[in-house]
This record gives structure tokens, sequence and C-alpha cells, in this order.
């Protein structure tokens, strides 16, 4: 894998019966498995192949409020200060800091725009700083250029894409839970109609309640159990570079290309926000109508890719056995090729912009498939028809820096506790009506 990521040791034994079952090891899945296990609930969290092998590990590793959606944002405030207990609560660091995130700009429209979240976000307790043009030079000094203006929030921060999950992994066999991976979920047992097992590759494990946090391959499993969930993924590239460069930003948004400080490595890794290919698969099809919007407001980043996607198996419309091998043992771990154009670009941009940077190697570069609902905020809640399976998935390019939160919200709907926050904007019921007019501001 092009991506760093911690490999850990999990629990060898498949238990014979769980409370509840957390299918897919991302971010979103573990936090969940960590959350019920501290509560005393057995769990048992299934991953196909690594713990945080795909886009949790692929993403920029931004723990954000800023520009967060209305909905997303309650969530978002949460996850943060559930992002500080972790190393305390753990007994070992996820690599997260609240080093503030920085965004910089020359497009008065978009100051304003950000002049404008900062006034809603004021109502709900979230601190950032719009900046004039002077704050704005002397944050983004290191770029030696003029900028109009920007924004910084002070509270938010990062944490280590190569650490975070496998290190909360570890928290879930602490607390008592188990952790299997190389444990593909093939699909569910039902009596009466409701939850009462998971057929894993390597065993039945009997139980009354499923989480389904797949990531990218949450909608072709729920196809098995005839239940439609619109989603698609498109492809984004990341690059790396070495450490050892002083006066950088430890996070930095601009139009043209941004930057994040890695964890322990010191090195960068540099990105073109929003910047993707859309790799046309059969579920991509099936669920054209329902993207419109979405594509509307994104198409111009959005570029046309190749046929990766339709043979990784991901987005089939396909149903398989639960007695034979399916898609998800024979590609374990998503792993598309990055975009060469746009790491090409990528780099021009960032040595463009950061002069720093030019006496620094290209380490690594890599892409993951960062799936979306029609609206851009995921969707989570127990499916209506199918008692005792909850979905937790679609979180559109948020879920590392919510995943906390979103962990904790759905450990909260499986056990009948007060919900960290309001769930009912997340609910995939929504998905029944027109999305159209309702996508998210990313």
């Amino acid at each position: 894998m092009p991506a760093p990521l911690l490999h850990i040791d999990t629990t060898p034994d498949l238990p014979a019966a769980a409370d509840v079952v957390v299918i897919g090891g991302g971010v979103v899945g573990t936090f969940t498995a960590y959350y019920l296990a501290r509560r005393g609930v057995s769990v048992a969290l299934v991953e196909k192949g690594r713990i945080g092998a795909e886009q949790s590990s692929r993403n920029w590793g931004w723990c954000r409020q800023q520009n967060r959606d209305a909905r997303e944002l309650p969530m978002a405030t949460k996850a943060i200060a559930l992002w500080d207990r972790l190393k305390a609560e753990i007994g070992e660091d996820p690599g997260f800091r609240r080093c503030g995130l920085l965004y910089l700009s020359n497009d008065e429209a978009e100051i304003a725009r950000w002049a404008k979240w900062r006034d809603f976000a004021a109502g709900e307790g979230v601190v950032t700083h719009v900046l004039g043009a002077a704050e704005a030079r002397e944050h983004g000094r290191a770029t030696g250029r003029e900028w109009k203006g920007g924004v910084f929030s002070p509270t938010d921060g990062i944490a280590d894409t190569s650490r975070a999950v496998p290190v909360a992994a570890r928290g879930v066999m602490k607390a008592g839970g188990t952790v299997h991976q190389f444990c593909a979920a093939r699909g569910l047992e039902l009596e009466g109609g409701r939850v009462s097992g998971v057929v894993t590759e390597k065993g039945t494990i009997r139980t009354k309640t499923v989480v389904m946090a797949g990531g990218a391959w949450a909608s072709s499993f729920c196809r098995q159990l005839g239940i439609r969930f619109p989603q698609a993924a498109v492809r984004q590239s990341i690059m790396a570079v070495g450490p050892n460069v002083a006066g950088l930003p430890d996070a930095l948004y601009t139009a043209g290309v941004s930057l994040t400080r890695r964890g322990e490595s010191g090195g960068y890794n540099l990105a073109i926000s929003g910047r993707a290919r859309v790799d046309p698969t059969p579920q991509q099809i099936l669920f054209a109508r329902e993207f419109v919007p979405m594509f509307a407001k994104r198409w111009r980043v959005l570029l046309p890719g190749g046929t990766e996607a339709w043979r990784s198996g991901h987005e089939t419309a396909k149903r398989w056995a639960l007695d034979k091998p399916t898609p998800m043992e024979r590609v374990r771990i998503l792993d598309p090729k990055p975009d060469a154009r746009l790491i090409a670009e990528t780099r021009r941009r960032a040595l463009e912009l950061l002069p720093a940077l030019r006496d620094t190697a290209v380490t690594a570069s890599w892409a993951g498939y960062v799936d979306s609902t029609p609206d851009g905020v995921p969707g989570i809640g127990e499916v209506t028809g199918v008692p005792g399976l909850v979905l937790a998935a679609g979180f559109s390019g948020h879920g590392f820096g919510i995943g906390p939160g979103a962990g904790h919200l759905i450990a909260d709907i499986v056990t009948g506790a007060e919900p960290i926050v309001d769930p009912r904007p997340y609910h995939p019921d929504r998905f029944h009506a027109s999305a159209w007019g309702k996508v998210a501001d990313f």
C-alpha cells in the first residue's frame, strides 16, 4: 500500500455470538465498535482487509468544524471534543493535534462565503477568525505572496491517518470487544424479517444487531437485502513529500492546492481540493438520476475516469451467494491507481505556492474511493423494514474528522442512549424522497 498505515494484530477467533456486529473497519465502524465496547456491549468488528486500509488512511486527516454543512456541524463539534480524549482513554496516541486550520484566498466571493459561515457558526458556539489582507499575509508568510483574506479556525486540528483508526481498534480490544481482519461479511441472516446473524467467510456470528459501516461497499451490500441506498464514489489522489521543511503551516487550504503535515514522519501530504476522477460503475448508472444535483454542483472539478472501479466490484449491481467468495474477498483493499496527471499538477502548484518545498522529494502517491450520498450528508439510522440493521455510510469525504462523533451517535442509537446529537438529519429514510436542491456545501 502506498498510503502509510500502522498494521496491528487483532482477535484470532471469531465469536459464536455477539450483542452487536459492526461490518467495516474504517473510521466510522471502528469508532462505533469502540464506543459500544466502552459501554460493556459485546461487540465484534469484522473487516474484509486491514483495519483503516481504505479511505480512512487515504484522506487529508483534517478534523474540522470550519465550513461544515449545518447538518454536520453539531457532530463535527462533538467529534473534536472526543478526539481530545482518545489518547488518555486508550493509552496510545492517535496523532490528534488542535493545530488550527488556515484558509487563504484571493477570491472575494469565497472570502464572503467564509465570513457568512463564521456568522452562522458563532451562533453554534464555534470560533473562527476571518482574516483581512494583512492578517492573511502574516499567516500565509510561507507562501511569500499577498492574499485578499482568509479564515483561521483555532480549535480545529488534524489527526494521523496512518495511526488513528488502528489505535482506535486497539481501544476496542482493550475495552473487551473483538476485532477481526481479513474476515469479509458476506451477508445477513434474518428470522421473521429481523436480523439474526452475520455470515462471514469464517463462519456465522449470531446477533440481533448489525451496523453496516462498509464505506464504498455499503450500497452493494445493502442491495443483497433488497435495500436501495443511493451511493456513488469518485477517485481522489494525494501525494506525499519528505520532511525537514521549516516554516510551513500544519494545515493549509487554497483553491490551487492544499497541504497537511503528517504525524510522526514530519512530511506533508498535498492535494487539490475536490478534484477527482469519476470511474463509471453499474451502481453509478443505477443511481444516476439521484446524483444529478451533486454533479451539477461539482462538475467543474470532476473528470472522466477509467474502468478500474468497474472491475473492482465495490459498486456492482449483481447479487452474490453467501456460501461462495464475494467481491469483498476478491478485492480485500480498494487501492486504485492515483491520477498521474493530477499528481504532477499538484506538485507543480505546491512548488509555486510554497517555495520551501522545492528541495523535498516525492515519497509516495496514492488514491482512494470517496463515497457520497446524493445530498453529501451521511446515512445513519436503523433501516426501515429490516429491524436490527443500522446503516452508517455515505460520509462523502467527511468521515475521518467526524468519525468519533459518528461512532458515538451510532452507539447511542444501538443502545437506546440519549443521542450525542440529533440523529434525524442523517436518517436514510430521506433518500426515499428527492434530494434535489439539498446538496451539502463542502
